[in-house]
């Protein structure tokens, strides 16, 4: 009997070269973000023959001065619509390149001013694509691009030529009136795509955390797509009794057609770490909120932390999907967190699917804190990360040197476990902030029942400094975060937890991706992904793994394919975790990946700009890749890794003597230096 995989995909793939339904329409892959892709060209047996394809670079580089390109994160993944690779540069100029060849077809610059500092940098993760079926078929604008702005527009353009769409809203565009005025205009911003749902266009935002409690209110809005009139909104955050703003929506929406329902994945109110002034659960903050898509009206929501003081927010585009339970089939939706949770709750009424506890936390907040006694803990999916490190656990290459200056960091802050509250001590916050599933979100596979997910490890020191200690022209320690969280009682700092050589303190790996066998609750296994060869002297590549806030993309060829803060695109072996191959890449590739079918060859895009907040080099480039033709030669940009746990083991203990021995060196030339030897 053959292989009903194998039968399935060969015909799917047929199916691919007529069909729009393997084109990588929308942010996520389709709708509900499940980043999965029915095209089975490349695969394990021939992953070795990738090439680069083409490269186009947006000319931002070229033309933008030096500190505002220093101000940006290249986040976005192309859309394959209208025979186009369509995708916004970080200042939201749209354009549309051809598939095959990336020479550019049009480009749409909205001039966004860069003089504005955007609280979240130059940012923008895709566009939304939308076909209005009452038009003509070949009637301007029935095919189009929807972009949300970094100055809090929303941009409608014809999907064929790039020109504005006259009819919304007037002359194309939609400026978003904030709701209170801001303190300067970067504060408020839009950097995720917006979600396209029984015609309407809905819209999220970005706001500048921990500057004030009053801060601009989280509201969602949606719009007619034809038109651009308002339907309606709705603030994620409940006000009765409570003084707060934010709960808003950065990360990417997802949207269920069939049911009319559009997912919000909120964030925490204002200020992130201190919340005296919002007493309560603060409902629909830290939630997935259901609302339908042609009224806003709430259907049901699922708050996976309680009056959240670590910032931890939901920064993951929910996941749809339909998978077998143990008692029959279910539509639900997944939600990765920063913790490293995984929820996973029936699609029509929010309920888990498999039990979540409510488990007693520490407590004794910060003076006038009223904190959560219980927060919600998944039982059946495990944690895909460690949520706790002593400080008898923290990493160096040398033992008494940078290895004790991160066990005294550790060991001076409380470190209560995971909800450890911030505290004027200073606070552990392990995962961090930025930590676990970030926005790329996870991705699922439909035929195998797998989900795929990358993480990030590594520590927060978070501490509260009371207000007569905060004046006017305060100036935090160098490489702290500090946030004024005025009209409370505090103000906070926030650090990576990093050793003297600029290393993570928590071990090693630092980047992992995980696939986890839903149904089973069981992770199925576990893989490094990075190096440190674009950040180390002399390009040495530790196999350390490295912070990973961007996404997967998978295949039905078996493969899963990733960026990372080195420059390389990988693709992994979707069975066993193993890595196979990598493309090099101008910059990292701080972007969710993305694959397409054109002319009969599957192609691998990735956008690799960099990400400044990371500091990584900057760059502006799309680049995409496809298996080599008859008669053309192997890149020599791309390698394969030939051997379980990719090209280290002797070679990576060889590299990491030479670490060592370098940085004994400088140690004890700083030393005699010192002493005036």
């Amino acid at each position: 009997m053959r292989n009903p995989v194998r039968l399935f995909t060969s015909f799917v793939v047929i199916l691919c070269f007529s069909l729009p339904a393997c084109a990588w329409e929308h942010w996520g892959g389709d709708r509900g973000g499940s980043r999965f892709s029915p095209l089975a060209q490349i695969t394990p047996l021939n992953v070795d023959r990738l090439v680069r394809a083409w490269e186009f670079r947006t000319g931002d580089l070229d033309s933008r001065a030096g500190e505002v390109m220093r101000r940006t994160k290249f986040q976005a993944t192309p859309l394959f619509v209208e025979d186009s690779l369509i995708f916004c540069s970080p200042f939201n100029e749209v354009i549309a390149l051809d598939p095959g060849s990336g020479v550019q077809k049009w480009r749409h610059d909205p001039k966004i001013s860069t003089d504005q500092r955007p609280a979240n940098r130059y940012n923008c993760r895709g566009v939304a694509y939308w076909v209005d079926a009452r038009a003509a078929e070949n009637a301007a604008c029935r095919a189009r691009i929807f972009m949300a702005t970094n100055d809090a527009r929303v941009i409608a353009l014809d999907a064929r030529t790039g020109m504005r769409c006259a009819d919304f809203s007037g002359n194309g565009e939609i400026k978003i009136d904030t709701g209170i005025p801001l303190e300067w205009p970067g504060e408020f911003q839009i950097t995720s795509a917006p979600v396209i749902a029984r015609d309407i266009v809905i819209v999220g935002s970005a706001i500048s955390d921990n500057r004030k409690v009053e801060a601009p209110p989280g509201t969602v809005r949606a719009f007619d797509a034809r038109t651009g009139r308002p339907r309606w909104v709705f603030d994620p955050l409940l006000h009765d009794g409570i003084t707060a703003g934010h709960a808003n929506v950065w990360a990417p929406m997802s949207a269920d057609e069939e049911k009319g329902l559009v997912l919000l994945p909120t964030s925490s109110p204002s200020p992130d770490f201190w919340g005296g002034k919002r007493p309560g659960n603060n409902d629909y903050a830290n939630s997935v909120v259901a609302l339908r898509a042609e009224t806003g009206e709430r259907v049901w929501s699922f708050q996976t932390v309680h009056h959240d003081v670590w910032d931890y927010d939901l920064p993951a585009q929910p996941t749809l999907a339909r998978i077998e339970t143990g008692d029959g089939p279910r539509d639900v939706v997944i939600q990765p967190t920063k913790q490293g949770f995984v929820f996973v709750l029936d699609r029509d009424t929010g309920k888990p699917i498999w039990r979540v506890e409510e488990r007693a936390v520490p407590q004794g907040g910060a003076e006038g804190e009223q904190l959560s006694p219980t927060q919600p803990f998944p039982t059946h999916v495990p944690a895909l990360l460690p949520q706790q490190i002593s400080s008898d656990d923290v990493f160096g290459l040398v033992p008494f040197w940078d290895r004790e200056a991160c066990r005294a960091q550790v060991a001076s802050a409380r470190n209560d476990g995971l909800y450890t509250p911030p505290s004027t001590q200073g606070t552990v916050v392990f995962p961090m902030t930025g930590g676990g599933v970030n926005w790329g979100g996870a991705a699922f596979d439909p035929v195998h029942q797998i989900l795929y997910a990358n993480t990030t490890r590594a520590i927060h020191i978070v501490k509260l400094l009371p207000r007569a200690a905060v004046a006017d022209g305060f100036n935090p320690p160098p490489g702290h975060d500090f946030g004024r969280q005025q009209g409370a009682p505090f103000a906070m700092t926030r650090t990576v937890a990093l050793s003297p050589l600029g290393l993570l303190c928590n071990k090693p790996p630092w980047g992992e991706m995980v696939a986890v066998d839903l149904k089973a609750g069981r992770i199925l296994w576990r893989s490094r992904v990075g190096t440190t060869e674009d950040r180390a002297p002399l390009g040495i590549a530790l196999p350390f793994g490295t912070p990973l806030v961007s996404g997967v993309a998978i295949t039905a060829g078996g493969l899963v394919f990733t960026g990372a803060m080195d420059a390389y695109l990988r693709a992994f072996d979707a069975q066993s975790g193993r890595e196979l191959w990598q493309g090099r890449l101008p910059v990292p590739g701080v972007a969710n990946p993305m694959t397409y079918m054109w002319k009969g060859e599957q192609y691998v895009a990735i956008g690799a700009g960099g990400h400044s907040e990371s500091g990584t080099t900057i760059g502006d480039s799309v680049v995409a890749f496809r298996l080599a033709r008859p008669g053309e030669a192997p890149s020599l940009m791309s390698r394969t890794i030939d051997r379980p746990g990719g090209r280290f083991t002797s070679g990576a203990i060889a590299a990491g003597l030479v670490v060592l021995l370098m940085v004994i060196a400088v140690w004890r030339w700083r030393r005699r230096r010192a002493r005036g030897m």
